[in-house]
């Protein structure tokens, strides 16, 4: 039986806490089942959180199976911790504020109502990526536009094609919306519209240009770093949000 008296009150320390055991558990240490199953199961309760823990720790609900799983992928101490770090840094990142800007929970919070369990969720990957893993989060930020479009359009009853690109999917989902440029009269209306369109276009080609969606086999052009991580997914993030607020509007 744990008790709450015990553990830390910041969900960051009790992150750190199941890291902690994690780490225990690959390199000799106690079991601790009780507290791990505990907080293991708190931590899982919270769709962004549960989004961002590393996947051993989603997969496996006890220790004992945990075991092997990381015995198997190192055979020493020292990069048994090392794997268990790395996993934990996008969570702990997170938890503590130092991968979030303010419109990150704007948008979070936006997409979660609309979708979460799977728009909200490629969101959540796309943040956690941006500092570790540039190129994946270039891909997800185009997957994300796909994503809301894609859900848009079904509510809307309208078709598409499994080819259809993320230009063509933001073009029909923004038609459905009235936010096509060709839609309006006034010139800084359509200009700020027609602004939006070359802004998922842009978010098209940076990905096919830098993103790892060809394979890590191909040289690229340019290998992707933070910045422009940060530049697709915040780009992404606006223009999803946008979306979903319209969305909601024409459809209150």
């Amino acid at each position: 039986m744990v008790n709450e008296e015990d553990l830390p009150e910041s969900i960051a320390e009790r992150a750190k806490v199941v890291e902690n055991i994690l780490v225990d558990a690959a390199t000799g240490g106690p079991l601790d089942e009780d507290t791990y199953g505990h907080l293991r199961t708190e931590l899982m309760r919270d769709q962004q959180i549960k989004s961002l823990l590393p996947e051993f720790v989603r997969t496996c609900r006890r220790l004992s199976t945990f075991w092997p799983l990381i015995k198997k992928q190192a055979s020493t101490y020292a990069e048994r911790r090392q794997i268990i770090g790395e996993a934990f840094t996008p969570l702990l990142d997170y938890l503590e504020g130092l991968d979030r800007a303010p419109s990150d929970l704007t948008t979070s919070d936006t997409l979660e109502v609309f979708d979460a369990e799977h728009v909200y969720a490629t969101w959540s990957r796309a943040l956690s990526r941006r500092t570790n893993d540039p190129e994946g989060a270039i891909t997800l930020a185009r997957t994300l536009l796909e994503a809301v479009a894609k859900r848009i359009l079904d509510e809307h009853s309208l078709e598409y094609g499994d080819d259809d690109d993320l230009p063509k999917l933001y073009g029909k989902a923004a038609s459905a919306l009235n936010l096509a440029p060709n839609q309006h009269a006034e010139e800084p209306i359509k200009r700020i519209l027609g602004g939006v369109m070359t802004l998922v276009n842009g978010i098209g080609t940076l990905r096919n240009r830098l993103s790892d969606s060809h394979g890590r086999g191909g040289a690229l052009r340019v290998r992707p770093s933070q910045r422009h991580a940060n530049l697709a997914v915040n780009a992404a993030g606006a223009v999803a949000t946008f979306l979903v607020e319209t969305h909601r509007e024409r459809t209150k």
